[in-house]
């Protein structure tokens, strides 16, 4: 599979930067914050003053591409309701530090200030993902799409901001947040997410997997990544994760000072200290040693004993299989560990996390007989070097 990548690093994206270009070169800065305020309001009513190339943008953002498969987002759903927490532990400690472990990207969240609000970052991540998850999700009304057009509006802001005020070497680093970037990012947040879960010995079926990391291309769609680049399935998906990954990931001092704060978020978060290095363990699992050195992860009493985390959970997929009322207990305590996750993230505030409360069986997605075929990752790609 061969993709264009000295092109995509010169793309950004084209609809969102040219509403966010128009609105800046005509001095409507306030007009600019008009527009992030209204989305990041479900159901506030359209500004009457907003410049017609803001309400385009609007519209042409308001709904999900055309050739989505609802029964294919349906599954992602059902397989998100089975592994919520999971999948919040792989957004935390696999997927955020794999950002981190970019230099480039490390080097973009300083400059954009996300190194002083963590808690911030980590919340609106996990939030974005229940969003994205609920039955409205795409209906009007919903709180994913208006997210969705939020993150496409400061995306293209940062690239105007960053490339005009001269706080970003384009001809070394490519157009900040492009279109290669982009595609990394929905990679890192659904394969890498799926391999996570593997690693930890989650349970997870073929379809289960296909349809998440299908929920992240509508997603990378949705915010402005040109879909004829990305991978279509999980196979070329890992060759150019595999591609992008050994191309760029090294050792910086900005990945190494957001993963201390990362660590550092988590540590608060866990009650007492004496499980306080099971953070800086479990994100060492499952990114690895040489990633792990990179961004200055310490090295704990806890590293050994985090390797016996997956035999553990293991044991509970299997009773989860096994056990009608087995399930419904791990649901409930998967369901309330997330809610308590993204309370710590917003230092008590009660987010809006509505993962549907009915029991999996009334969706026949609890038996062990759809976990049969069960998922194996593409292995790694010979040609990662080239």
């Amino acid at each position: 599979m061969s993709h264009p990548l000295g092109e995509l690093r010169l793309l950004g994206d084209e609809l969102a930067d040219a509403t966010v270009a128009t609105l800046f070169e005509r001095g409507e800065v306030g007009t600019f914050n008009t527009l992030m305020r209204y989305v990041s309001t479900a159901g506030a009513p359209l500004p009457d003053d907003l410049p017609e190339v803001a309400r385009e943008y609007l519209h042409q953002t308001a709904a999900p591409p055309s050739w989505v498969d609802w029964g294919e987002m349906e599954r992602a759903r059902l397989f998100f309701i089975d592994n919520d927490v999971h999948i919040s532990t792989a957004l935390s400690f696999a997927a955020m530090p794999a950002c981190y472990v970019i230099p480039h990207i490390a080097k973009l969240l300083s400059a954009t200030h996300s190194l002083r609000y963590p808690s911030k970052r980590m919340a609106e991540t996990g939030q974005f993902t229940v969003y994205l998850m609920r039955p409205d999700a795409f209906e009007a009304g919903s709180r994913f799409i208006p997210a969705v057009q939020k993150v496409r509006l400061l995306h293209a802001s940062i690239r105007h901001h960053l490339t005009r005020e001269n706080q970003w070497d384009t001809a070394a680093l490519g157009v900040p947040i492009c279109q290669e970037d982009m595609i990394g990012g929905q990679l890192l947040f659904s394969m890498l997410v799926l391999d996570s879960l593997h690693r930890l010995n989650i349970h997870m079926s073929v379809e289960g997997a296909e349809a998440y990391y299908y929920a992240w291309r509508v997603v990378g769609a949705m915010l402005g990544v040109d879909q004829t680049h990305a991978p279509a399935d999980l196979t070329s998906a890992r060759e150019f994760l595999d591609t992008y990954l050994m191309r760029y990931m090294g050792p910086s001092q900005e990945g190494a000072h957001l993963t201390r704060q990362l660590i550092d978020l988590y540590e608060e978060v866990v009650p007492g200290t004496l499980f306080d290095p099971v953070v800086a363990a479990l994100i060492r699992y499952l990114i690895g040693d040489t990633c792990a050195d990179w961004l200055q992860v310490p090295r704990t009493a806890w590293d050994t004993a985090v390797k016996t985390v997956p035999t553990l959970l293991g044991v509970l997929e299997t009773i989860e299989d096994a056990s009608p009322l087995g399930a419904w207990a791990l649901d409930r305590l998967g369901h309330l560990t997330s809610i308590f996750e993204l309370t710590s993230l917003t230092r008590g505030r009660v987010m809006q996390y509505a993962i549907p409360e009915h029991l999996k069986p009334d969706y026949g997605i609890s038996s062990a007989a759809s976990r049969l075929n069960r998922w194996t990752p593409p292995p790694p790609t010979a040609d990662i070097h080239r």
